[in-house]
């Protein structure tokens, strides 16, 4: 049965000697992963939910809210949890951090997995996104139109709306804007070196924003090894969409590193 417990700035599931670090994405939190929390192999894995800071019970924590200083923090908790060896999760702009964790600390990540992950490299946008997705942090209909547009302009309007909900109520604005200019200005992927850290990547067929040809484009290019698997009835929120399915991939690949 999974254990769920939570201290001030943590929701940790299972007991397992793996590690496992999952960082969430921008619309997310520690408590924003959907069904999977109750779906995890919970004897094989300890899964580790922190928020970002300006996020859930970190909201009115300050900071410069960047993919560094996530990565940064990612790495303190490691220390604190006493933890040497880990995994890395992220999801959405969570994996852009973690491949800077990775960076930090080459010795400790035993695994990195990124899903609908954002590159370690500018995202590119034209005015119409650039509007779009920096205008986000003051406006839920955007948020909406981003979500609606990431997973297919598939989903209801309720599950939309529960989403934006989510968002707007465990993210501080200043946290939400802040993230979204490093997640989509930043760039530190000259600095990856090629890392020979076993690598997953993990697309949903319905995100028309980070597919498996941008994929193809920037993380395999970037980590060489990596591997690559695309849920075909997922779009950018699988743990939404296709919990099972995300997990079939995912802990098989854990479980080999």
């Amino acid at each position: 049965m999974t254990t769920d417990n939570r201290t001030a700035e943590l929701r940790a599931v299972g007991g397992g000697d793996h590690v496992v670090i999952c960082l969430h994405g921008w619309f997310g939190s520690a408590q924003g992963w959907g069904a999977l929390p109750d779906l995890l192999d919970t004897r094989t894995f300890t899964w580790v939910f922190p928020d970002a800071r300006g996020y859930g019970v970190r909201r009115a924590e300050p900071g410069a809210f960047t993919m560094e200083e996530v990565a940064e923090d990612g790495v303190a908790l490691a220390d604190g949890l006493g933890v040497d060896r880990f995994s890395v999760l992220g999801h959405s702009m969570g994996a852009k951090a973690a491949s800077w964790l990775q960076h930090l600390a080459p010795d400790r990540v035993r695994s990195l997995v990124g899903v609908n992950p954002v590159p370690p490299a500018p995202t590119p946008l034209d005015a119409q996104g650039d509007a779009l997705f920096l205008g986000a942090a003051d406006d839920p209909a955007k948020r909406r139109a981003i979500i609606d547009l990431t997973t297919g302009g598939r989903h209801r309007d309720f599950w939309l709306e529960q989403m934006v909900e989510h968002s707007t109520g465990t993210s501080d604005r200043e946290a939400f804007a802040g993230y979204a200019e490093s997640w989509v200005r930043g760039d530190f992927h000259d600095q990856l070196d090629s890392p020979e850290v076993p690598v997953l990547v993990v697309v949903g067929a319905t995100d028309p924003a980070l597919s498996a040809d941008v994929m193809e484009q920037t993380w395999l290019q970037w980590y060489p090894q990596a591997s690559l698997v695309t849920l075909p009835e997922a779009g950018h929120y699988p743990m939404f969409e296709a919990p099972l399915a995300l997990l079939d991939v995912v802990e098989p690949f854990l479980r080999d590193h």
